[in-house]
């Protein structure tokens, strides 16, 4: 559906470099990042509002590279909603389907798609009269409006409350599992990265570092930024070797055993809801058991962050009950038990 081949862009000091991306027809592509790493700008050579310095841009292997965006059949949202102030909701949702000139086809659009968005009672307001959520609805109601072949999300979410937040992410996974509209969505939250997404591109500084599912970017990162960014804790450096067909990863005096063929000077990330705290020695089919002292206790709300010192510092989660179940307190001698295929090894 899209494809991006080595785009390029420098704008004042900042520079997109050489950004390669495919997305598929009626996928939900996430670009994640932390702010400043080029995504809205990414957006807005996709939109045509900007020409790249070099590369191309191809929609259903059409090149729009130097299309005006009036010709490329995309709707875009910003994060600031950008509604016309002096429109009530009606008229910015028809606004598009006028412009088009399909006047005798307002009234139908507007009605299925304010259905579709639970906004049929705002349909006469002012945009001044909307919360961020409803604004929020009305400005992807108006860029679905004109039936575009890709939706452009520019941090949809970023102005609202995380009760909001959350129910707007529920709108967006409805509303395209309906209408199957291909969609790329920018953000630096990781929340809307795993609920969202079909495929996530992690981007940096103007460069797309790691490419894949859910489960890649999170479980295993190709890089200690991903895994920082994805809010893995734990990372360790140090040396990984094979040794009867099993990968051995040393750090710190301490051996980790790893179902990842990777070797030489490498990082290790283990994620840690994927470690299993005990007061006691267990055997089971998980190949890593370490010793170690609780160091910190931190209450996370649902959760419960304690640190362990193994000889390196593990953060390990668990929930409230098992903490008091187990009586976890600072000083503690406790295990902690991880599968090999938990060990994600990277260079």
């Amino acid at each position: 559906m899209i494809r991006i081949e080595s785009l390029s862009k420098t704008w004042g000091d900042f520079s997109l470099k050489n950004i390669c991306l495919e997305v598929r027809e009626g996928e939900y592509f996430i670009v994640l990042g932390p702010t400043g790493s080029g995504k809205t700008l990414l957006l807005e050579l996709i939109a045509g509002f900007y020409y790249p310095d070099k590369g191309r841009i191809f929609l259903k292997d059409i090149d729009i590279t130097h299309l005006p965006p009036k010709d490329r059949g995309i709707g875009f949202v910003y994060q600031d909603y950008m509604l016309f102030p002096n429109m009530n909701v009606r008229d910015n949702i028809a606004y598009g389907i006028r412009v088009k000139g399909l006047e005798k086809e307002v009234v139908k659009k507007v009605e299925k798609l304010a259905n579709l968005l639970g906004i049929s009672y705002l349909l006469d307001r002012y945009p001044s009269n909307l919360s961020g959520g409803e604004a929020q609805r009305v400005a992807i109601a108006r860029a679905l409006a004109i039936e575009p072949d890709v939706l452009l999300l520019d941090e949809p979410l970023s102005a609202l409350d995380p009760n909001l937040r959350l129910e707007i992410r529920k709108e967006l996974r409805k509303i395209h599992k309906k209408m199957r509209t291909t969609t790329i969505h920018v953000t630096h939250s990781r929340e809307d990265a795993m609920m969202l997404g079909d495929k996530i591109a992690v981007m940096n500084e103007g460069k797309i570092i790691q490419v894949g599912d859910a489960q890649e970017i999170f479980r295993r990162p190709k890089s200690k930024f991903v895994a920082e960014f994805v809010g893995v804790e734990n990372i360790f450096s140090g040396k990984a070797e094979r040794e009867d067909g099993i990968t051995l990863f040393h750090s710190e005096g301490i051996t980790i055993q790893s179902s990842s063929n990777v070797i030489g000077d490498v990082h290790a990330s283990i994620r840690p809801e994927d470690i299993i705290l005990s007061l006691h020695k267990v055997e089971s089919s998980a190949r890593n058991c370490l010793k170690g002292r609780v160091t910190e206790i931190m209450d996370m709300g649902t959760i419960m962050r304690v640190m362990v010192d193994c000889g390196i510092p593990f953060a390990v989660n668990i929930t409230r009950e098992s903490c008091m179940e187990m009586g976890i307190s600072i000083g503690k001698e406790v295990y902690l038990i991880f599968k090999a295929q938990n060990v994600n090894l990277f260079g």
